[in-house]
C-alpha cells in the first residue's frame, strides 16, 4: 500500500493563532501582575525577617590607637545615637555618630555577622592652639585641621598658639611653624605664637615675650629672613651689654631693625646750662 509523504516546506500551525487579542492582552496582564506580586511578597518576607529580634545589634567593637579616650566612653556617647539593627543601621548616620565624640577625628564603621558593628577609630593628634575668636577653645591637629575640645585635656604646656584669618589657613599656617621653630634652636627661643594677617604679612612673638615681624613671602622666603636674623643677632647684642631681644622687623630689604630691652632709641637730653648772671 503507497504512503502519501508530507511535503518538505509544511508549516505546524500555531495554535495560538487562532487566541483573539483581548484575551492574549488578559493572560500577559495576569502573569506580569503575578510576578509582581511574587516580588512584593518576597520583598515584604524579607523587610520582615530583618526587623526580627534576632538582628538586634548586640555589640559594638571599637578599635583604634585611643588616648583620649577609651572603649566605654565612645560606646556612651555613640550609641544613643544609633538607630535600626544589624541591616537597618545607617552607616553613614552611625560614622557620623562616632565621629561627634570629642576628639575622635575618623570613624570607619563595618558590620559583622549577625548582630555586631566594629568602628576603627582615628583620634586627633594636638599640634597647635587655634585663636580667633575668644573663648572657643579650639586646637590645630597634625593635619592642619582646625577642632574643638576641652582645654583642660591638653597637657602640652608648649604649644603654640596659630592666629589666621581664617581656619583653613590653620594648614599652612602650621607648615611655617614647622619650618620656622627650627631656626630659633639656636637662640634656645621657642614661638609662642604665629600670626598671619589677612594681607599675608607673618610675626612671631617668642616665648620670652620679644615680638618679630617677618614680612610676606612664601615659606623658603621668610625662613631664610629669620636665619640671617638669628645668625647676626648675638654679635649685635654683644655690643650692648648682651642686652634682651625686645622686638625685630625684618622687611628691610638690607637689614632689619631692632630693639633691646632696657636700651632706648633717643639720646639724653644735654644738661641745661646754669645761668652766671
Amino acid at each position: 500500500m503507497a504512503t502519501r509523504n508530507k511535503p518538505a516546506n509544511a508549516v505546524r500551525a500555531d495554535p495560538s493563532a487562532g487566541t483573539p487579542f483581548d484575551v492574549r492582552t488578559m493572560n500577559i496582564t495576569a502573569s506580569v501582575l503575578f510576578i509582581v506580586a511574587g516580588f512584593a511578597i518576597v520583598g515584604y518576607g524579607l523587610a520582615w525577617l530583618m526587623r526580627l529580634p534576632l538582628f538586634t545589634l548586640a555589640a559594638v567593637q571599637v578599635d583604634g590607637e585611643l588616648s583620649r579616650n577609651n572603649g566605654a566612653t565612645i560606646r556612651a556617647n555613640a550609641l544613643p545615637r544609633l538607630q535600626g539593627n544589624f541591616f537597618t543601621l545607617d552607616l553613614a548616620k552611625a560614622q557620623a555618630a562616632f565621629e561627634s565624640v570629642p576628639w575622635v577625628r575618623r570613624a570607619t564603621v563595618r558590620r559583622i555577622w549577625p548582630d555586631k558593628i566594629a568602628v576603627t577609630l582615628e583620634e586627633h593628634r594636638v599640634a597647635a592652639w587655634w585663636h580667633q575668636d575668644e573663648g572657643e577653645n579650639k586646637l590645630v591637629n597634625r593635619q592642619g585641621e582646625v577642632f574643638q575640645a576641652n582645654p583642660g585635656d591638653v597637657e602640652d604646656e608648649g604649644l603654640a598658639t596659630l592666629d589666621g584669618p581664617d581656619e583653613p589657613s590653620a594648614a599652612v599656617m602650621l607648615a611655617m611653624l614647622q619650618r620656622l621653630q627650627p631656626a630659633l634652636v639656636e637662640l634656645d627661643a621657642r614661638i609662642d605664637s604665629l600670626r598671619l594677617s589677612p594681607r599675608g604679612s607673618w610675626q612671631i612673638e617668642l616665648d620670652s615675650g620679644a615680638e618679630i615681624e617677618l614680612g610676606r613671602g612664601d615659606e623658603a622666603a621668610v625662613l631664610a629672613r629669620l636665619q640671617a636674623f638669628v645668625a647676626t643677632l648675638a654679635q649685635v647684642q654683644s655690643r650692648f651689654g648682651n642686652r634682651a631681644l625686645a622686638a625685630a622687623d625684618l622687611r628691610h630689604a638690607d637689614g632689619y631693625a631692632l630693639k633691646l630691652r632696657g636700651l632706648g632709641t633717643v639720646a639724653p637730653a644735654a644738661p641745661a646750662s646754669k645761668n652766671t648772671n
